[in-house]
Order: C-alpha cells, then sequence, then structure tokens
C-alpha cells in the first residue's frame, strides 16, 4: 500500500515538472493586428512618440491584452500601396495627373506602388509593386468616363483584397480609391449594403487601410446629390472600418488633390504596428475593434474591424 502511495506521489511530481509549453494551450485563444495612426493635433508638429502604456484596446467591447506596440519609422518600414482609380471617372481628372506625378514622385523609396483601375468589378493592377516610381506613372491614364464602368467600387475593392499583388506580410498595406462610392447595384443609402460589408471584411481580412478621395462619376445617377451623398456616406463607413480616411469637398470635384496626398503622407509617418490577442468565438474571423489613447495633444486613427486568427496561426 505505501509503495502504490509512493508511486503515486512520483507520478505527479513528474507531471508538475512538465514545461507549461508542454502542455495544451488555450485553444479558443485569437490574434490580431492592425495599423493605428496617431497624428499631433497639430498639423506642423513632429511625428508623434507614444508609448505603450498610453494604449487601451476593446474586442468587442471588452478590454484585451495588447501583444506588440511599435512605431513604423525608417525605411525598413515598408509600404505598399495601390493607387486605385474608377475607370467611370469624368475625364476632367486629367487636370489633376500633375499633382498625381508629384505625389508619386514623392514617396520614399520604402514605398512600393502600383497602379490599378476599376473595371467591371475588378481591380485591374497597371504592373507590379515597384519602387521604382518614375515606372509606375508610365501606366497612369485617362479612365475610359463610360457610366457605371466600375460596376461597384466596392466589388472592385474586394477583388483587390483577394488579389494582393505582393505576399510580405511584414508591409503596410494601403490604398487610395479615386471614386464617387456610388454603388450602382444599390443606389440608396444603406450602411448595411451587402456589397459594402464583404469589401470591408476582405480589406480587413488583407490587413487594407484603406482611404478615399472624392471624384464625380460620368452617368445620370453620378448627377443625383442623394445618389451622390450616399456613395460618401459608403466610401466613409469603408475608410472608417479599415483606418484610413475620406476625402471630399461637397458633392463636387476638388480643385487639387496636393492636400489630401500630403495628408496622406504625414499619415504614413505616423503610424504603428498594434497587436492584440483576444479570445476567439470560433474560427478566425473579422471583430469589432477600438484602441483609445492617453497621450496629450494627439489624436487616434484605428481600424473598427480587425482580423483575428487563431494564436500561433498565419494572421492572413
Amino acid at each position: 500500500m505505501n509503495r502504490a502511495i509512493r508511486s503515486l506521489a512520483v507520478l505527479a511530481a513528474a507531471l508538475l515538472a512538465i514545461a507549461p509549453s508542454a502542455l495544451p494551450q488555450n485553444e479558443n485563444q485569437g490574434q490580431g493586428q492592425a495599423v493605428v495612426t496617431i497624428m499631433p493635433k497639430k498639423s506642423d508638429a513632429p511625428a508623434t512618440n507614444v508609448s505603450e502604456q498610453s494604449i487601451s484596446v476593446e474586442v468587442n467591447g471588452k478590454q484585451r491584452q495588447i501583444t506588440a506596440w511599435q512605431p513604423f519609422r525608417g525605411p525598413q518600414a515598408s509600404v505598399e500601396l495601390v493607387l486605385l482609380i474608377d475607370d467611370g471617372a469624368r475625364a476632367s481628372l486629367g487636370r489633376e495627373f500633375d499633382d498625381i506625378r508629384q505625389f508619386v514622385q514623392s514617396l520614399p523609396p520604402n514605398v512600393k506602388i502600383s497602379l490599378a483601375y476599376m473595371q467591371n468589378g475588378r481591380a485591374v493592377l497597371s504592373g507590379a509593386l515597384t519602387a521604382n516610381h518614375a515606372t509606375a506613372l508610365q501606366e497612369l491614364h485617362l479612365p475610359m468616363g463610360a457610366s457605371g464602368q466600375s460596376a461597384s467600387p466596392y466589388f472592385c475593392l474586394s477583388d483587390l483584397a483577394k488579389s494582393w499583388p505582393s505576399n510580405d506580410l511584414a508591409a503596410r498595406r494601403e490604398v487610395i480609391m479615386i471614386t464617387d462610392g456610388v454603388d450602382y447595384y444599390e443606389l440608396r443609402y444603406d450602411p448595411e449594403d451587402p456589397y459594402v460589408q464583404t469589401a470591408i471584411r476582405d480589406a480587413a481580412h488583407a490587413h487594407l487601410v484603406v482611404y478615399s478621395i472624392y471624384w464625380r462619376n460620368t452617368g445620370r445617377v453620378d448627377r443625383s446629390e442623394y445618389e451622390n451623398n450616399a456613395g460618401q456616406n459608403l466610401l466613409f463607413g469603408v475608410t472608417e472600418a479599415t483606418g484610413g480616411n475620406s476625402y471630399w469637398i461637397g458633392t463636387g470635384n476638388p480643385i487639387s488633390l496636393q492636400p489630401y496626398f500630403e495628408d496622406f503622407s504625414r499619415r504614413l509617418n505616423n503610424q504603428y504596428e498594434l497587436g492584440f490577442s483576444t479570445p476567439l468565438r470560433g474560427k478566425a474571423e473579422v471583430e469589432s475593434l477600438k484602441v483609445k489613447v492617453t497621450a496629450p495633444d494627439v489624436k487616434v486613427t484605428a481600424p473598427q474591424k480587425a482580423w483575428v486568427a487563431p494564436a500561433g496561426a498565419p494572421t492572413e
């Protein structure tokens, strides 16, 4: 009897000695990541330096642990940028080509870029992502200007997200859409537009930060203030969900795109990599995200949706 008790004690001690890493981990634990932009409130202020202690993260309304927080700084902080132009845009966009060229040529060497055009629900890339910005600009051309040429800008965004032209998971993925945002399949404003919601989910899955520049398209519906307001609001929903920004002045076309590009460039210089952990509700999924900052004199732009995958699995 004493021998049996001693055997059980030895077995218990052996189990306790097993390294924690060898024991089954929490299978319901998930990991997520996001690009967070923290801008100084004064536009002429230098880039921010916000510590992790100033950040809190909520996922689906509950506070979660931060697992990574660091600024994207220097040439090693690679960026992949697609300038996605609606092929149904009015040909007057051509007068903004000097602004577009100046912007692309001003991009630092760590930014690879490709131009793409929205055509029949697809994002048709003009070429591979390249750090040779002059080469990328060779593919800049006037849009076709045909009514409804894009089919839906949200179809095109989903297509781009699903076929992103790179497998570099370390690079930030940024998109600038030039479009009026009108969904020809759902002309009324509906924040639950299924095509818009699908585009948001696909963009979150591909870790895209989406920006939009409003430019009116050709066609009857694009002369309606209601449809154009609806398009602007849908674009705002996409950019807000992915952590980007929407640019517009009323429902008319802007005089210049330069101020928008300058703001975008400032945002690139004030972005942080955020990692967080949260319980999974099931398989990998898009979850609601809220980032709060207590640091003074700054404003935060963070995605409202983030892709969460099982811990240890690829985030894509």
